[in-house]
């Protein structure tokens, strides 16, 4: 069997699931995806979207239950100064700092392996710009 064939029918992770239902989420509220897994040496964005002229971070969580802590509980300070550097390498890349605002939302969705339908909130504004890196916040 042809490698993009096996590709295409293999069944995604939870976690691409989950992403796959953010974009969809955001697409309906308005949001334009602008790049999905965009990975640096500093670390991986989920999803940048734009919306009103703001560059909107996402990180998105997905757990199939909460019984290790709830998907936003995984933000933590360490996970947000990560999320911070690499948002700013991308704001510097595409020549954003200053020309835009940007902020941090956090998706969040709980997906029990025997339910179709998860439950996803959506958090605007999650967190700040950490450390040094505020000036673009």
């Amino acid at each position: 069997m042809l490698t993009w064939i096996r590709n295409f029918w293999k069944p995604k992770s939870l976690g691409e699931r989950g992403e796959s239902l953010a974009c969809r989420h955001l697409r309906r509220q308005g949001y334009t995806i602008v790049a999905r897994q965009d990975r640096t040496r500093l670390g991986e964005l989920d999803i940048v979207a734009v919306r009103q002229r703001t560059v909107v971070f996402v990180e998105v969580k997905t757990r199939a239950a909460d019984e290790k802590g709830t998907p936003t509980e995984a933000v933590d300070e360490d996970k947000q100064a990560r999320l911070t550097r690499a948002a700013l390498a991308y704001m510097r890349r595409h020549d954003l700092l200053g020309n835009c605002a940007a902020r941090f939302d956090v998706i969040a969705i709980v997906w029990p392996d025997d339910k179709t339908k998860p439950t996803l909130t959506h958090i605007e504004n999650a967190f700040e710009a950490t450390g040094q890196f505020q000036m673009f916040s």
